[in-house]
């Protein structure tokens, strides 16, 4: 036992196998889960010992429903080869891990050299000999999300179905395990969510912008801020009502990343204002995204379906614009702390807001302080 170590990926990348679906939130992220996924696979061993095993999960921003045309990926592993298993992957389609992600079903193989299942190339790739295996189904929730396998018993002899039963029991406790990650990072998620937009709220997103001048200014990066706010938003509430409007609102969540199309941190600032964070984004990009985003907003149509308590579609095309601000942020030594500088890249932005509103509406201005 004192000889064996335990390894898993590194939590940056574990982050990906947890983006999974639940109770309708697309959830990443957990808190020491590879020191959890490895003690799961060490208390495996000390009931069921064996010369090697793994945890393999499929990776949710890449499945399909269709499990055979997924891949496992080992993301935690005990054993000679753990090291350079770690991250690799197999097709969903074969072997034995492949069988028992498809059916669902635990799958024990007493000699895996009279076993058609058993995919030997794998042993072939990393010069290793499987004898036998005992291999169990993981799930989230009803749906299979990977395997647990042990290989090689340690004594020489076959696995056993009480070896089998064991091994579902740990499967259980993997599951456990991802579901209460996936609901403590759900937890840590909606504290940061607007509930109407879905998109992230002002007091997270302050925080955020701090931290990411401060990184700018570690890395010598630049970033842009844009500031908008809808032109005629209240001429809806108005006219058709606070349930349209908050319709048309619940829309633009999901219009601005469609805008934006790259990496940015977007947050409903309060009513119709939005702001959006562009970190190591040149002032000339900076630009050209939020002449994107204006276009989209003035290109859009909504409420194009029911919505609400059955109320009808609008299909509201050509009465919302948006005047937009955007301010550019190039690290310098500053005499300011690091909120300070914050306050006055949101200032710079929403003083280009407002020039944009003063001068037309449905357009953007850059700050040029």
């Amino acid at each position: 036992m004192s000889a064996l170590t335990f390894h898993s990926l590194e939590l940056s990348s574990l982050e990906r196998f947890l983006q999974r679906h639940r109770a309708d939130f697309m959830l990443r992220g957990a808190s020491d889960l590879d020191i959890l996924l490895r003690q799961i696979l060490e208390k495996a061993f000390e009931f069921v010992p064996s010369e090697s095993g793994s945890i393999l999960l499929d990776d949710p921003t890449r499945k399909t429903a269709t499990r055979e045309n997924n891949y496992l990926f080992f993301v935690a592993a005990f054993g000679p080869i753990s090291r350079e298993i770690l991250g690799r992957r197999i097709s969903g389609k074969l072997g034995i891990a492949g069988h028992v992600y498809q059916t669902g079903a635990p799958y024990i193989s007493p000699d895996v050299t009279s076993d058609p299942i058993f995919f030997g190339q794998f042993d072939q790739a990393m010069g290793y000999n499987t004898r036998s295996i005992v291999c169990v189904p993981v799930y989230i929730e009803k749906n299979v999300c990977g395997v647990i396998e042990l290989i090689n018993r340690l004594n020489g002899q076959p696995f056993s179905q009480r070896d089998l039963d064991l091994l579902q029991i740990f499967a259980g406790y993997t599951s456990v395990t991802l579901q209460n990650a996936l609901d403590a990072r759900r937890a840590r998620e909606l504290a940061k969510k607007d509930d109407l937009t879905g998109l992230y709220n002002d007091r997270w997103f302050h925080v955020h912008l701090t931290e990411t001048l401060r990184a700018a200014d570690q890395s010598g990066s630049e970033c842009v801020l844009i500031f908008l706010d809808l032109d005629h938003f209240k001429s809806i509430n108005d006219t058709y009502g606070h349930l349209t409007g908050s319709q048309v609102l619940r829309e633009m969540g999901m219009l601005l990343p469609q805008a934006v199309n790259g990496e940015a941190t977007i947050a409903r600032y309060g009513g119709d204002e939005f702001v959006i964070v562009l970190a190591n984004t040149s002032l000339e990009k900076g630009a050209d995204t939020a002449e994107s985003i204006r276009k989209a907003v003035e290109q859009a149509t909504f409420v194009t379906r029911e919505y609400g308590f059955g109320l009808k579609a609008l299909n509201l095309k050509n009465i919302l614009s948006a005047s937009v601000g955007v301010a550019h942020y190039k690290p310098i030594d500053h005499p300011a702390g690091a909120h300070q500088r914050k306050d006055d890249l949101l200032r710079r932005a929403d003083t280009a807001m407002y020039e944009a509103k003063a001068s037309g509406k449905n357009r953007v201005v850059v700050s040029r302080e």
